[in-house]
C-alpha cells in the first residue's frame, strides 16, 4: 500500500514540476502572444493526454492490487479452514481416545470392587461358619 502512495505522490510532482517548467519556458520565451497561447494549449493537451495515461495507469495498478488482495485473502480462508477441521479432527480423536482410557479405568475399577466384595463376603461367610462351629462346641459341651 505504502508504495503505491509513493507511485501516486510521484507522479502528482512530476506531473507538478513538468508544468511549471513548460510555463515558465513559455512566460521567458521570446514570442508573440499568438505563439504563445497556442504553445501553451499544446502543452496543456500534452498534459492532459499524459495525466490520463498516468491515471489509466494508477487505476490498473490499483485493480490487479485489488484483485491479488482478494485472491490472497481466499486461499488465507481457505487454509484457514482446513486447519480448523484439521484441529476439530485432532480434538475428536483425543476426545474419544480419553473416553475410552476413562471407561476402561471405571470397568476395572468396577472388577477390583466386585472382586473385593466377594473376598470380603467369602471371608464373611467363613468367620459367621467358623463362629457357628465355635458356639456350637461350646453349647454341647
Amino acid at each position: 500500500m505504502s508504495d503505491s502512495n509513493d507511485f501516486g505522490s510521484f507522479v502528482m510532482g512530476f506531473t507538478l514540476g513538468a508544468l511549471a517548467g513548460a510555463v515558465i519556458s513559455l512566460l521567458l520565451a521570446p514570442q508573440t502572444g499568438e505563439e504563445t497561447r497556442q504553445v501553451i494549449k499544446e502543452k496543456a493537451i500534452e498534459l492532459r493526454d499524459k495525466g490520463t495515461e498516468s491515471f489509466e495507469e494508477t487505476k490498473k495498478k490499483a485493480e490487479f492490487a485489488y484483485k491479488d488482495a482478494l485472491a490472497k485473502a481466499e486461499e488465507i480462508s481457505k487454509v484457514t479452514v482446513e486447519k480448523a477441521g484439521e484441529l476439530a479432527a485432532s480434538g475428536k480423536e483425543m476426545a474419544d481416545e480419553l473416553t475410552h482410557t476413562a471407561r476402561k479405568q471405571v470397568s476395572d475399577t468396577i472388577d477390583d470392587v466386585k472382586n473385593t466384595a466377594q473376598d470380603l463376603t467369602h471371608k464373611a461367610d467363613k468367620a459367621v461358619s467358623t463362629t457357628a462351629d465355635n458356639l456350637k462346641g461350646t453349647v454341647k459341651g
